[in-house]
């Protein structure tokens, strides 16, 4: 299969679309936890690495954006009279964090942080992109296809930060490792239309 546009070994199981029409209440759900989860990521970055002046100024409106996107998802639901439910445990996520390098410096964590977030959103406009494009609903296909945009710049962002702090070729060697680990991931993944990832 080809990769696609942003580099990702494996496309999204066109299959994926239609469930998440049938359990929309669960999408929305988790998706506005994906939200929550990304402004926390960026806040511990920053707490863990405030020395990086380029990274505190880099993160710091892209934490402020991810909470202004969680309060997009909750009004989205709010607005179709469904409920915002408890967060479910993230397989993707979980066994991303699982698949990065443990010991090693503090630096070398800085590095794994900064893939495993740039694939997250990777994976996350690739799949924005197939909801603002498949969905039925004209109001829910402008609503992704925003986040579709927002996504794609912070993948790229947070790429643009690994370049900046470590060796090209090393960046570029462990983001192989993780696309080509994130593909096998995928494949044994069942197919879920009430998650985002």
């Amino acid at each position: 299969m080809a990769k696609t546009k942003l580099g990702l070994e494996l496309p999204t199981d066109p299959r994926w679309v239609n469930l998440t029409e049938k359990s929309l209440e669960d999408i929305l759900t988790d998706h506005a936890y994906c939200e929550q989860k990304a402004a926390t990521s960026g806040i511990s970055l920053i707490t863990n690495y405030p020395d990086r002046a380029e990274l505190v100024d880099e993160i710091s409106p892209i934490v402020a954006e991810e909470w202004g996107h969680f309060r997009m998802v909750v009004k989205e639901l709010r607005k179709r009279n469904l409920t915002l439910g408890y967060q479910r445990k993230d397989l993707y996520v979980n066994a991303l964090i699982k698949f990065q390098e443990k010991g090693g410096s503090k630096e070398d964590r800085l590095l794994e942080k900064l893939l495993t977030f740039a694939l997250i959103e990777a994976r996350s406009c690739e799949r924005f992109r197939l909801l603002s494009i498949n969905l039925k609903e004209p109001d829910l296909q402008k609503f992704y296809h925003h986040f579709m945009v927002s996504e794609a710049g912070h993948y790229k962002l947070f790429l643009k930060l690994a370049k900046l702090y470590f060796d090209e070729d090393r960046v570029k060697a462990r983001w192989q490792e993780y696309l080509e680990f994130e593909a096998e991931m995928i494949k044994g993944l069942e197919v879920r239309g009430d998650r985002m990832h």
